[in-house]
């Protein structure tokens, strides 16, 4: 089910919101090109907020509070102290609008 997020441009290019989509806590993701992502909004290593972290130039966002990156584009953990990936949810972009393809099952 596809269900919508929020407009493109009510994330600012190089930063992360945190929405809630039922049980769902994902961390809405526009780079530094403006593409847009969405990760699980929590890191692998830890309850931290992934929407707080840091986008990188390199399609990875950081954690703030110990470091680890992930991939924008697999959710793959990338440093550590992280090793496990994040949820990757997919992204569909419809006359500027975010949606999100949410499996409820």
């Amino acid at each position: 089910m596809a269900l919508r997020i929020c407009a493109v441009d009510d994330i600012r290019v190089g930063k992360a919101i945190r929405v809630k989509a039922g049980e769902h806590t994902i961390a809405v993701i526009r780079n530094k090109e403006g593409e847009v992502f969405a990760l699980d909004d929590k890191c692998s290593h830890g309850e931290i907020s992934l929407s707080e972290g840091f986008v990188g130039k390199d399609n990875t966002i950081e954690c703030w509070a110990h470091g680890a990156k992930f991939s924008l584009e697999t959710g793959e953990a990338l440093t550590l102290p992280a090793y496990e990936p994040v949820a990757r949810y997919e992204v569909i972009i419809d006359n500027g609008d975010v949606f999100l393809e949410i499996d409820e099952a």
